[in-house]
């Protein structure tokens, strides 16, 4: 009974040894890292104005406009809101549309060569490369400032991501029904239509809403390069620094992606 102990707990020991030492050298590269990351920044103080911008700004947040809510005869919070929120959903309609052909170009086990597959994922991850305010930026010197170019900006940018959770999932498929299909004699068109679309489609469904989520956000910004939405209103109150307006449109974009959040993690629960 010793002979056969010992050994074990030899080995026991040594490997509790070996991941202590693993431990100690991973904490001091982290500690190095943060320490260079720390070195790097130039830190010149807190501005004499500080004080009263935060106390202006803590006063908005407090004291909001609640006449910019809504004004009959111009632009107001429930326009601008309105307009992120139709933003959003053309966004996401574009994006999850145009994806498909590119998800399936990306999946590895829809082509019959590598390179195909490989190039797919190349085009998907260039398209997802550029953020969001930045392929406005471009959008806006071509079509103009407007509403438009916010829908070609979250719509192509979302293609990107889109298309790679598609590809994904795509991926993941039960390749039974496929298998089965095929052995039948069905051709490639009735293999994507009744094995590959049915376990496929819920899935793409759950990740537009969530992107949906996603294009929320990014939508409210777009605003402050030109690209429509609650955006506009906000730089121009901030630039005349008008803090009771500014916190009446914060307070809005909050109570509109909580609302959002809400409805589409409700309807993902109910498609899967």
């Amino acid at each position: 009974m010793k002979s056969n102990t010992t050994p074990v707990t030899g080995k026991a020991s040594g490997s509790a040894f070996r991941a202590r030492i693993r431990f100690a050298l991973t904490a001091l590269i982290v500690i190095a890292v943060y320490y260079w990351s720390i070195q790097g920044i130039r830190f010149e103080g807190i501005q004499g104005t500080a004080g009263t911008v935060s106390k202006s700004i803590l006063q908005g947040f407090l004291h909001p406009d609640w006449s910019f809510v809504y004004i009959p005869e111009g632009e107001d919070l429930l326009r601008g809101l309105l307009d992120t929120l139709v933003i959003s959903i053309l966004g996401t309609v574009v994006a999850a549309v145009v994806c498909i052909p590119f998800a399936f170009w990306a999946s590895t086990n829809m082509s019959r060569r590598l390179a195909v597959s490989g190039s797919g994922k190349i085009a998907l991850s260039v398209i997802r490369v550029f953020p969001e305010i930045i392929v406005a930026i471009l959008f806006i010197k071509a079509v103009g400032p407007g509403s438009f170019a916010g829908v070609l900006a979250l719509g192509i940018h979302s293609v990107g991501m889109l298309g790679k959770l598609y590809s994904e999932t795509i991926e993941n498929i039960d390749r039974g029904p496929q298998e089965a299909l095929i052995a039948s004699g069905a051709n490639r068109l009735q293999v994507l239509r009744y094995a590959v679309l049915p376990q496929v489609i819920p899935q793409f469904l759950s990740y537009s809403l969530y992107r949906f989520e996603i294009n929320i956000r990014s939508a409210t910004t777009l605003g402050l390069v030109g690209a429509g939405g609650i955006g506009t209103p906000l730089i121009f109150a901030l630039q005349v620094r008008n803090w009771n307006r500014v916190g009446i449109i914060l307070l809005g974009i909050i109570a509109l992606v909580v609302l959002t959040d809400l409805v589409s993690g409700w309807l993902r629960k109910r498609i899967t």
